[in-house]
């Protein structure tokens, strides 16, 4: 599955928010897409990454926590 860089980026903050660590805010639209796509779920914290989301992040590299999340300004 090809997910587009504000998706990624959106998937890779629900992961590094699962771990623990602080993560800028997460766009609801992308939450919400997101969880159509059955990569997070909805839940009292917000939104929270699932298996599939995490397997998904993994098959693009997203997996690796020194690596910078792409850069979605325009």
């Amino acid at each position: 599955m090809t997910l587009p860089d504000r998706l990624f980026t959106a998937l890779r903050n629900l992961a590094r928010k699962k771990a623990g660590d602080e993560v800028d805010w997460i766009n609801i639209a992308d939450a919400r897409e997101l969880t159509e796509l059955g990569l997070a779920q909805r839940s009292r914290e917000g939104w929270d990454i699932t298996a599939e989301g995490a397997a998904a992040l993994a098959a693009r590299g997203g997996d690796d926590p020194n690596r910078p999340p792409p850069d979605t300004r325009r």
